[in-house]
């Protein structure tokens, strides 16, 4: 479970680790968006900013995209990224939280600190 501690609410029930190399390349690449129910979580393993782009190349459905600094506090919010797009979070993050685009604005702000 991905829980809001600030607000006190939960986000999602499910929650995946991309922990390994692979799982981090691959992301959501070739992923049913039926089967997207989950959230899912990177660890970087260190605070980066430029290691922390995303892509949504090969993703074929839209979705939410939480930064979190190593305290697990939100220091940035990507809503509704479409398809073959990039970003980046504006400073240097440790995680990233990949989620389905129904889970959103009302859930978490900047600021919150998040718990799984």
């Amino acid at each position: 479970m991905i829980r809001n501690i600030s607000q006190k609410k939960n986000i999602i029930a499910t929650h995946r680790i991309a922990d390994n190399v692979f799982s981090r390349a691959k992301g959501l690449m070739f992923s049913r968006e039926k089967n997207f129910d989950y959230g899912l979580i990177f660890d970087l393993e260190r605070d980066t900013h430029i290691g922390a782009s995303i892509h949504m190349f090969f993703v074929f459905f839209p979705i939410n995209v939480v930064f979190l600094d190593s305290k697990k506090k939100i220091i940035d919010i990507k809503l509704g990224l479409k398809p073959w797009q990039m970003t980046k979070p504006r400073d240097k993050c440790r995680y990233i939280i990949e989620l389905p685009a129904k889970y959103g604005k009302k859930l978490f702000s900047i600021g919150d600190k998040l718990n799984w």
